[in-house]
C-alpha cells in the first residue's frame, strides 16, 4: 500500500526531473484551485482557464518555491492572484442569479420552508453581490477552514487585516441576505 507523499517530497521529485510529480501535484489540488478561482470570477469555464494557468505559473516557478513554507499557501496565493488579473482583464460580471440553472430550479420549487439546498442557494446569490475580496476571504476562512494566518499569507496582507475584513465581510453577507430575503432570513440563520 502506498502512503500519501508530502506536496514537499512531490516537488523535490520534480525538481530531480520526475515529470509524473506534475500529475500528482495538479490532481491532488485541482478541485481547490477551482473553487478559489470560481469564487473570484463567476462562471466555470473562466475558473477552469484561471487554475490552469495558475498551475502553469506554479509549475513554471518550482525551483523559487521555499520549501520551508507550505505549498498550498504559495500555490493559492498564485491562484488569487490570477483569478484577480483575470478579473480585471476581462472586466466579467458576476452572472446574474436569475440565468442560472440552480435558480431556475428553486423558482420551481413551492416549499415554505426553506431547505438546506435552498439555504446555500441564497448564500451564494449574496456572495455572489459582495466584491471578490469578501468572497475570498470568506470561502476560505468558512468553506476551507484556512486559519487567519494561512488566508494573510495567501492574499498578502497581515492577520490583523483579515480578521478586519473578514468581520466586514461577514456583515457585508448579512447585509445582503437581508436585502434579499427579507425577515425570513432569521428561519435561514
Amino acid at each position: 500500500m502506498k502512503t500519501k507523499e508530502t506536496d514537499t517530497f512531490i516537488i523535490q521529485r520534480i525538481l530531480s526531473g520526475d515529470k509524473s510529480g506534475y500529475r500528482e501535484l495538479a490532481n491532488r489540488h485541482k478541485d481547490y484551485a477551482f473553487t478559489v478561482a470560481y469564487k473570484i470570477v463567476g462562471t466555470r469555464e473562466d475558473a477552469e482557464e484561471v487554475a490552469q494557468d495558475a498551475f502553469m505559473q506554479a509549475f513554471n516557478a518550482l525551483a523559487t518555491f521555499n520549501q520551508d513554507a507550505k505549498f498550498t499557501t504559495w500555490f493559492y496565493r498564485i491562484v488569487f492572484n490570477a483569478a484577480l488579473m483575470f478579473k480585471r482583464k476581462k472586466n466579467i460580471e458576476m452572472d446574474d442569479i436569475s440565468l442560472s440553472e440552480s435558480a431556475q430550479k428553486a423558482s420551481t420549487e413551492s416549499s415554505h420552508s426553506l431547505q438546506t439546498n435552498e439555504q446555500k442557494k441564497y448564500i451564494q446569490l449574496a456572495l455572489n453581490k459582495l466584491p471578490p475580496d469578501d468572497v475570498t476571504i470568506i470561502t476560505l476562512f468558512y468553506l476551507k477552514e484556512q486559519s487567519l494566518e494561512e488566508i494573510a499569507q495567501i492574499i498578502g496582507i497581515s492577520a490583523d487585516t483579515v480578521k478586519v475584513k473578514l468581520c466586514r465581510a461577514r456583515k457585508r453577507l448579512a447585509e445582503e441576505m437581508k436585502r434579499i430575503l427579507g425577515n425570513e432570513v432569521n428561519t435561514l440563520l
